[in-house]
């Protein structure tokens, strides 16, 4: 007995049929991934780097277009992530987060500062309660790694050049009884580093 169309699909996963049925969701704006619950077809061999670069078949997919076409339809469920259409949600691998933040503009001073955020794939989003900037540090290094939250629970990982850029626009405050260095946002304060770390 032949196979549906929607049961080889599930069977066989592949990134051109994620990519046309991306296409067609994403006609009316942002795809509502949110909102689809279709079965899970499997893993797909697909990978972000740290700098962004999405791999398939462990090759760089260079087509800008794609990259972004895959990007409207990702979702985090708990700690893993997929690619989510109406007809199937299949596994990909994420290095550390989903986008990369290449660059800030900053307007405003103090309390008043507003921070707006470009991604790589050109996600547009200011700094502020409902997208908050935070810190992690690794344990050995003490070397930061700055995220912003770009859309429900997809993160973007703040590039080096931006992160020290905003840096030079830091202050101190105090915070839960203790002093730290961060930055305001739309009225927000996102505390980074503690003052009493800072040379």
């Amino acid at each position: 007995m032949a196979k549906s169309e929607t049961e080889q699909l599930n069977v066989n996963p592949s990134a051109e049929n994620l990519a046309a049925a991306a296409k067609a969701a994403g006609r009316k704006g942002p795809p509502p991934v949110h909102l689809w619950n279709p079965p899970f077809c499997g893993d797909l061999d697909m990978e972000i780097r740290r700098n962004g670069t999405w791999f398939y078949l462990g090759t760089p997919i260079g087509r800008h277009a794609l990259v972004k076409l895959f990007s409207s339809i990702i979702r985090k469920d708990g700690e893993d992530y997929f690619l989510v259409t109406p007809v199937e949600k299949v596994g990909i691998r994420v290095v550390d987060a989903p986008f990369v933040a290449v660059d800030a503009e900053v307007t405003g001073q103090g309390r008043d500062q507003r921070i707006a955020f470009t991604t790589n794939v050109e996600d547009a989003v200011t700094a502020g309660a409902g997208h908050p900037i935070r810190v992690e540090r690794d344990p050995e290094t003490g070397e930061p790694a700055p995220y912003v939250l770009v859309r429900r629970n997809l993160e973007a990982l703040i590039d080096r050049k931006t992160f020290y850029r905003l840096i030079e626009r830091g202050t101190h405050e105090d915070r839960d009884g203790a002093r730290w260095f961060g930055l305001w946002s739309d009225g927000s304060f996102f505390p980074l580093i503690p003052s009493a770390e800072l040379d």
